[in-house]
């Protein structure tokens, strides 16, 4: 006997899905493709969608249907988990109105407007209005979530990010982190001071080039172009849908690997979504997991993969062939000094992997401040400027290289921020295991196949979608929850050793 109950939250949950969908097509088209003049209009639509998204979860019935699909059983293991994780959205939704998730909508559409122009010209007072009302109204959502899930207000935007870890959690795992750093950091440093220089590059390298020889490594990841597309915005993103993904990267004509990496980078998102259960596509429990595991998907294969000597072996002859290079800057062992260097920078998006964590480390720190009321946001470039110094004895020439370099704050996302570090975590275990469980798949790389590591990849973590945890689906691949000492050991392996 079918559970007719259950059912009609399926097809509830499937139109909800279908307008996230759209709202996710239309902010791809305002970061790649929108003329300045449609933002006010593309703001309305967004805050239009995102007020009927969540009026299907919070319509009268739902939360009696969901009590009443449980009480009645006669669920398999997916469906049991899809309403696990349908009450789970339905509980973020109901403890806020609709009035709020509209203003917060309006609120992060016009300060992303705003952030655009203010970057370009290191100007934070342009932007600084409109991120104090997104700030606003996101701690009035955290607080309304934090009551409706019995956790502290940070805790509750960070669950809407990643539902399977707490800040107390991270805090243990971070704090190993910061303690290894340090010392870590200005070793390498020694230990490559002392190594051949890093040769430069000479470019120019024309653009059109550096977007074919990405597009030749998406195609070897298994990227099919049929069902998606590589585009240019001002910060590199996946978006759009598992059935249309949508990457962009951003281009520089005197340095074609920072692309190559961005494309590199989303298309590891890319290629999770492509892998989620397609017999659940509309369903929750078919859409990606927690960003933890999302982003251990694209630092696997930035990071893990596509670092190691066996990727350049690969990788090195067709950067040659494209760019015409030629002398020592083009050797195989220029380009894995290039790959593994270690620097302190100003920018997270182009850090190296080692110095990666502490940028991660001082945005958490800060969104907690924030969040707290510890920290003002007018007070925002100080503080990131101090703890800069301080993680990596740095300080950014302007707010450009500085606090506004990321979206993420001016879009509303906090909470997000820690999911890139407990990625780089999960990456590490995660290829570990698979070169450990396939002894094929470095050898693969080496000849430009990556089917042997998707494989195990859609295999242990994109089939699985949200049916499981994320805790549940490492220690199920890889024999153990997280554990930071793994990538401690990648680390020390990959620059010390």
């Amino acid at each position: 006997m079918k559970n007719q109950t259950y059912q009609k939250l399926e097809t509830l949950f499937k139109r909800r899905h279908l307008i996230n969908e759209s709202q996710g097509m239309l902010h791809w088209d305002m970061a790649a493709m929108m003329p300045p003049g449609g933002a006010e209009s593309r703001g309305e639509q967004l805050a239009v969608l995102a007020t009927l998204s969540h009026g299907i979860l919070t319509g009268p019935e739902v939360g009696d249907l969901l009590g009443e699909a449980d009480d009645l059983g006669n669920l398999s293991e997916w469906q049991s988990a899809n309403l696990r994780e349908m009450r789970r959205q339905w509980v973020h939704a109901t403890a806020v109105s609709s009035e709020l998730v509209e203003a917060h909508s309006k609120a992060c559409s016009t300060s992303e407007t705003l952030w655009r122009s203010a970057r370009a010209e290191g100007d934070f007072k342009a932007v600084l209005p409109a991120l104090e009302k997104v700030l606003s109204l996101t701690i009035e959502i955290a607080e309304a979530k934090a009551e409706a899930l019995d956790c502290s207000p940070y805790d509750a935007l960070l669950s809407q990010y990643e539902p399977d870890y707490s800040s107390k959690e991270i805090d243990i795992l971070f704090s190993k982190l910061e303690e290894f750093l340090p010392d870590f950091i200005e070793e390498v440093i020694a230990k490559q001071a002392a190594e051949p220089a890093v040769l430069a590059l000479k470019g120019p390298f024309d653009i059109e080039k550096q977007k074919a020889l990405g597009m030749t490594f998406m195609k070897a990841l298994g990227f099919d172009f049929d069902h998606g597309r590589l585009d240019v915005s001002l910060h590199p993103f996946c978006g759009g849908t598992a059935q249309d993904v949508r990457i962009t990267t951003r281009y520089d004509e005197s340095d074609f690997t920072s692309a190559l990496m961005g494309v590199l980078h989303e298309t590891g998102h890319a290629m999770y979504e492509r892998g989620l259960p397609k017999e659940w596509q509309h369903q929750p429990v078919g859409q990606a997991l927690g960003m933890s595991v999302h982003e251990s998907q694209s630092l696997l294969i930035e990071m893990q993969a596509c670092r190691s000597l066996e990727f350049l072996q690969y990788a090195v002859p067709l950067m040659n062939k494209t760019f015409k290079g030629s002398g020592p800057a083009w050797d195989l062992d220029n380009f894995q000094r290039l790959y593994t260097r270690v620097e302190r920078s100003f920018i997270r998006v182009d850090a190296d992997e080692a110095t990666y964590p502490a940028h991660v480390i001082m945005r958490y720190n800060l969104e907690h401040a924030l969040v707290s009321g510890d920290l003002k946001a007018a007070d925002l470039p100080t503080a990131w400027n101090e703890s800069l110094k301080k993680i990596l004895n740095i300080t950014p020439p302007s707010d450009r290289e500085g606090v506004l370099q990321d979206i993420h704050w001016f879009d509303g996302a906090i909470g997000y921020f820690p999911t890139y570090t407990l990625g780089a975590m999960t990456a590490a275990q995660l290829f570990d295991s698979a070169l450990t469980q396939d002894k094929t798949i470095l050898s693969g790389i080496a000849k430009g196949d990556f089917s042997s590591l998707m494989g195990w990849l859609t295999d242990a973590v994109h089939s699985h979608g949200s049916c499981l945890s994320a805790h549940d689906i490492l220690t199920k691949a890889t024999g153990r929850p997280l554990d930071v000492e793994v990538f401690k050991k990648h680390l020390q392996t990959r620059y010390l050793d």
